[in-house]
């Protein structure tokens, strides 16, 4: 695997890192140092564009693709007959340091097959984390992935190298990990979680009694679930993401969808990837974390899954139009953000300038507002705007309604495509 030319290596290694999707967004404030090279400050390394429009980019890599470990739904899974690669890490450094100083990336995300066992896999992770930081003086964003089953001494250390860390659960639930990744216990999965989650209280309250005090991967940890390789519904997906963030305070869970192509018989015979579900669970992520919404009420028993024709705060709306409409000028903040079409920043924005005015229908365009949905569950000023009966048939049609196309000549949006969320904010 050593003996490919690099360049060849660096192709194949980067393709197969390319369907973990747990690397977003950091929320890591390393700052410059005499002597050292980088920072994370500026507003967190992400592979993505930031909330400015900004472009950050990572050299996201994997040390090797060979695995001992043979996961039914993994591309790298050792059983899969594809080319292997492996890189040693000086030449993860070295490429690191290269690409930094020509300006082609800001930082590093690096995963791995497992190779030999979980303790020397883990330890050639750290060496990579290790020199860069120590040897080269970098300062720049570092996210490590923690491999399943490695020691707990091994996993502080990476922690005090890296601003992420981060190990994917992938499946759902204990039975679906068992059938379809053997070689993987679930506890070797979540006992480093809440090891990380104990590391960074004991981190953060050292900080609070010495500004010196060390750092562990002050960005946090994130882990990803994938989507439709198992029967679990949305339900159980959620239920066990409000748990992750509650009880291990997770930064992120992130959603792949499953992509079809073994011809193993343990896996669903889809057509195509579930993109949209995989959407709709990212909108009710963002339900959970900022809009004051729980796992229970999005989902229930008699609703296990979520309805791929609204976004979750839409379809929990219609569900519960006993609460509407509201009177925007007078209810709480915390009943704002449960109205279609309202974000935070809107919800917010509306609160402040009602203590001045009273808003309307046009004040409420000007802040924000996506009156599209919005307006069959307010009220403004004493005038219902829906201009429907909110229980009636027409509302489900009004809300499906595609957007009417504009009058005039504009820009042609970018994520016209999902008209229901920001690809910027997430703001439903």
């Amino acid at each position: 695997m050593l003996t490919l030319p690099l360049e060849q290596r660096l192709e194949i290694l980067a393709d197969s890192a390319k369907y973990d999707v747990s690397c977003s967004s950091s929320g890591s404030n390393r700052s410059g140092k005499s002597g050292g090279l980088g920072n994370t400050t500026s507003s967190g390394i992400c592979h993505t564009w930031t909330a400015d429009g900004r472009c950050i980019s990572l050299l996201k890599i994997l040390l090797t693709n060979a695995c001992i470990f043979d996961c039914a739904y993994c591309l790298n899974r050792r059983s899969n007959d594809i080319p292997r690669a492996a890189m040693t890490p000086d030449e993860v450094v070295d490429l690191t340091m290269n690409f930094y100083r020509r300006n082609y990336i800001e930082g590093l995300f690096l995963s791995t097959g497992v190779i030999r066992s979980a303790d020397y896999t883990m330890e050639q992770l750290i060496a990579v984390a290790q020199r860069l930081r120590e040897v080269e003086r970098f300062n720049g964003y570092i996210h490590l992935k923690l491999v399943p089953g490695a020691d707990p001494l091994l996993i502080a250390q990476a922690g005090r190298y890296a601003d992420r860390v981060s190990i994917n659960i992938e499946l759902p639930s204990r039975q679906s990990l068992a059938l379809l990744a053997p070689d993987k216990p679930r506890e070797s999965v979540i006992n480093p979680m809440r090891q990380v989650s104990g590391l960074l209280v004991e981190a953060k309250e050292a900080r609070t009694k010495s500004r010196r005090a060390p750092r562990f991967a002050p960005a946090g940890q994130s882990t990803q679930l994938i989507v439709g390789a198992t029967p679990e519904s949305d339900r159980d997906i959620i239920t066990l993401t409000e748990g992750l963030y509650n009880r291990l305070e997770l930064k992120r869970v992130y959603y792949s969808a499953f992509i079809p192509g073994s011809s193993d018989i343990r896996l669903p015979a889809l057509p195509t990837p579930p993109l949209l579900r995989e959407h709709r669970l990212y909108q009710a992520d963002w339900l959970l974390r900022f809009y004051g919404f729980s796992a229970h009420e999005l989902l229930d028993e008699a609703h296990p899954n979520l309805d791929m024709r609204f976004d979750p705060k839409s379809d929990w709306a219609l569900r519960h139009l006993e609460l509407f409409p509201v009177e925007v000028n007078r209810v709480d903040y915390e009943v704002l953000l449960r109205v279609p079409g309202i974000g935070v920043r809107s919800a917010q924005r509306i609160v402040q300038a009602r203590q001045g005015t009273r808003l309307g229908e046009l004040e409420l365009k000007k802040l924000g507002v996506v009156l599209k949905r919005a307006r069959y569950f307010l009220i403004a000023g004493g005038r219902y705007l829906g201009g429907i009966r909110l229980d009636g048939p027409r509302l489900v049609e009004r809300l499906l309604a595609p957007p009417r196309r504009p009058s005039r000549l504009d820009q042609l949006e970018l994520f016209a495509a999902l008209p229901d969320v920001s690809a910027l904010t997430g703001e439903l």
